[in-house]
């Protein structure tokens, strides 16, 4: 029989959630979603290492000499949009560290969650920047604009509307 404290009603303070046909308690629930969150960042974790590694190469190249002033700047706050993005998609590895053991599971998946989400909305300006970096050197700065503007646009359908829309249909459909 699910137990439940009483002074809660949130659902993931119960100790089995009856919408989601799982009985697990509330610490079981807490231990899979942070290990499905933990799988969820490595694969962010590497893509977004590798691209900040290779946005921080870029000065070194001949070329980048060659780059205008606006080109300068945004290459500039792609940096740090990309330092950024891997701070908030590595630090919920921090937060566990200090939160290790200490009976907080649900305070580190939370705070890893939105920390997580930061990082993307970073990692998303990184990648609509960088086509708009990339368009405005090969092609010019019309194409650039357009560029970045249609990748904000994609992830933000792909990562964001889609999910949502998702999200609601469901809770149309078992309501």
């Amino acid at each position: 029989m699910p137990q439940h404290d009483s002074e809660s009603t949130r659902p993931e303070d119960l100790d089995a959630d009856p919408r989601d046909g799982r009985s697990e308690t509330a610490t079981e629930r807490m231990d899979r979603n942070w290990n499905e969150l933990l799988q969820e960042l490595r694969v962010a974790q590497t893509g977004v290492q590798i691209l900040t590694g290779f946005l921080l190469t870029v000065p070194f190249q001949q070329r980048f000499l060659d780059l205008d002033d606006y080109q300068k700047t945004v290459y500039l706050v792609l940096v740090v949009l990309a330092l950024t993005a891997t701070a908030f998609i590595v630090a919920p590895v921090s937060l566990h560290r200090i939160l290790f053991r200490r009976h907080l599971k649900r305070e580190l998946v939370e705070s890893a969650d939105r920390m997580a989400q930061t990082g993307l909305a970073a990692l998303a300006l990184v990648l609509g920047g960088s086509a708009l970096l990339l368009f405005d050197v090969v092609v010019g700065r019309t194409a650039g604009i357009v560029a970045g503007a249609v990748t904000l646009a994609g992830l933000a359908v792909v990562w964001v509307a889609l999910p949502w829309r998702l999200s609601h249909r469901a809770r149309r459909e078992t309501a």
